[in-house]
């Protein structure tokens, strides 16, 4: 038994390709499989989330605060992170995300002041925070905004 001989049981499976409503003798003529009379049998139907006349679930539920639609959306990073490069490198967006460190760039990167940092880098970055700048710079590296 493979995954690739795998089928349903005979006569389990129906397809839908058939016509309805096409008279008795097809075996769905008639009222074409929607019983009688009824909501359910005419054309039109409800839309979505209508709950006949009751309040629906949408509206009972209450709405808090909204959604920015400018909000970006930064991948925060530690300087502590960027010991991984070697000294004298130049760190960028793309070497992060090949380096494992960042794995979704999203809409930018911002490297953050948390940890030290002992190496001579060039940093090339979306953001940096004060204290980041502060330390990348104490150790003779370079912030640059991209």
């Amino acid at each position: 038994m493979n995954l690739s001989n795998l089928q349903p049981a005979e006569g389990s499976k129906h397809s839908d390709n058939f016509r309805r409503g096409r008279g008795h003798g097809s075996g769905n003529g008639k009222t074409a499989g929607k019983g009688h009379k009824g909501q359910k049998a005419r054309s039109g139907g409800t839309r979505p989330g209508f709950e006949g006349g009751q309040m629906p679930l949408y509206r009972r539920i209450p709405k808090r605060g909204f959604t920015n639609r400018n909000t970006l959306d930064i991948v925060g990073i530690n300087v502590s992170a960027l010991e991984a490069f070697e000294a004298g490198s130049e760190v960028t967006v793309e070497t992060l995300v090949e380096a494992g460190i960042v794995k979704n760039v999203r809409d930018g990167v911002k490297i953050l002041g948390n940890g030290n940092l002992t190496k001579k880098l060039t940093v090339k970055a979306n953001a940096f925070s004060e204290g980041a700048k502060e330390k990348i710079e104490a150790v003779g590296g370079t912030c640059e905004v991209i």
